[in-house]
């Protein structure tokens, strides 16, 4: 069946003409975001139709569009089809725009105000982690950190998470090299303890008695995968145990909204989680 063209006159369209042109926006957002779920670089017009259940005919239409404006490139060897250099300027523009440290600050803010303790962020330089910022509870007994203090990369859950997500390579020469001067008593079982924490997505430290402080930390990637700062949650040991499953869950949730608006996939609505 022939499909009428879409004409638009001025300001105004019909309401046909208007479900068609959202329509075709639609699909034009699904194909490009199919690129961005597959593990293959480029994709074929078969592929795309077989994964968005759309015909050839239509995924034809919407890839000669998006190629025309620089979204998609074709190789013309293969004919296939892979993400353009239009996409990359999209990003670029959307992380210089992006407050990181804003949208961390809101959250920190939810995380303290729920479960009453101490919400911080930490960097990383080098073999060193340092907190940048902190939220702390309105309440007499809290703890505080201090900023700009730099630890070791094995001294806390915020420096465990930046550990466990060195390359293999370097966080075997800093454990090796930590190990000779015995900071690290017993390299194999922190060994064991960073697998989990890139398992879980999450590294907690209990602290060493009953008055010691409590962490849990997770952090917040990029859309390689790398970690850009780790968002933390501490407090007195006795009383952080009362909330430690239900600030873990806020916090996760937390790191994975905020590495979304960095690129990194997730699998839950882009509206905030609910606090």
């Amino acid at each position: 069946m022939l499909r009428r063209p879409l004409v638009v006159t001025g300001d105004r369209v019909s309401e046909g003409e208007s479900k068609q042109l959202i329509a075709t926006v639609e699909r034009a957002a699904d194909v490009l975001t199919l690129f961005t779920t597959v593990e293959s670089s480029d994709l074929g017009v078969t592929e795309i139709a077989k994964e968005l259940e759309l015909s050839k005919a239509v995924v034809h239409r919407v890839l000669n569009t998006l190629v025309s404006k620089g979204f998609i490139e074709t190789d013309d060897r293969t004919r296939r089809y892979r993400l353009g250099p239009a996409v990359l300027a999209l990003g670029e523009a959307y992380v210089e725009r992006l407050d990181l440290r804003a949208h961390a600050l809101w959250f920190m803010r939810k995380l303290s105000d729920t479960t009453g303790e101490t919400a911080t962020v930490s960097l990383r330089y080098e073999h060193e982690q340092f907190y940048v910022d902190q939220i702390t509870p309105s309440r007499q007994v809290k703890l505080s950190v201090s900023l700009g203090r730099r630890r070791a990369l094995h001294d806390g859950a915020p420096a465990l998470v930046f550990l466990s997500l060195l390359d293999e390579q370097e966080r075997e020469a800093y454990i090796a090299e930590h190990g000779r001067t015995g900071e690290i008593p017993d390299p194999d079982a922190l060994r064991q303890e960073l697998a989990l924490i890139r398992e879980q997505g999450y590294a907690t430290d209990e602290g060493d008695g009953p008055s010691e402080p409590s962490s849990i930390a997770a952090p917040i990637l990029d859309h390689r995968g790398e970690p850009t700062a780790v968002i933390g949650l501490c407090g007195p040991r006795e009383r952080f145990a009362d909330v430690r499953d239900e600030a873990i869950t806020l916090l996760l949730d937390a790191t994975t909204h905020l590495s979304y608006h960095l690129g990194r996939p997730r699998n839950w609505a882009i509206s905030p989680p609910e606090f």
